[in-house]
């Protein structure tokens, strides 16, 4: 095939073409359903919400972990705190599991529009066990205020106060953190009580 004056050889542009990936289907974004705004309900009782989020930070050399937090809204609770590299959405369901014979299960579960908490593997967990899963919209971290609150304790006491050189050594702090926050930090939201010991509405 001629093209002013050029003669193409097909199947050797396909093989630079390729070599330059360019026959790489992009991706499209994920588009997200509309996400209704709704006031930061209050719950009555333990296990009535749970929060959950991630946190980002690096070790000392550089390499980036995440912290997945769990929380009851309730009684602002830390019910866990997971340290990884990586956690995709069959390790958030697999935290839930770990917590399920101890702490029992939320009727709801509030999260923002993260990758792992929109994943089909997170929904049909929720629905196999009946728990309504909560989103925030977009860019309002706001309507996730409890847990919102607790990351930015966690920032400022732990993650910019310590120096980690591995993901143990965080997770040894993380776990004296979930400690100190449940069993002697007083609230005031708790009528200065530590949340373990909130067991009635304040």
């Amino acid at each position: 095939m001629r093209i002013k004056g050029f003669r193409w050889n097909f199947k050797r542009v396909y093989r630079v073409y390729t070599a330059m990936g360019l026959n790489i289907r992009r991706r499209g974004k994920k588009r997200l359903p509309a996400r209704v705004k709704q006031a930061l309900f209050q719950p009555q009782r333990p296990n009535q919400v749970w929060s959950i989020d991630f946190m980002h930070d690096s070790l000392w050399d550089g390499r980036p972990y995440r912290i997945l937090n769990i929380m009851d809204d309730y009684n602002r609770q830390v019910l866990d705190m997971e340290v990884d590299s990586s956690l995709p959405a069959q390790r958030v369901i697999r935290v839930l599991e770990r917590l399920k014979p101890e702490r029992g299960l939320p009727e709801m579960i509030r999260v923002d529009n993260g990758p792992e908490f929109i994943s089909a593997k997170l929904d049909q967990w929720c629905k196999l066990h009946k728990i309504t899963l909560t989103y925030i919209q977009p860019g309002k971290p706001t309507q996730n205020a409890y847990i919102e609150r607790l990351n930015g304790s966690i920032r400022r006491e732990l993650l910019n106060t310590y120096v980690f050189r591995t993901l143990e050594e965080v997770r040894i702090k993380t776990q004296e953190y979930i400690e100190d926050y449940n069993y002697h930090r007083p609230h005031k939201a708790l009528a200065n009580r530590p949340p373990i010991f909130q067991t009635t509405q304040p």
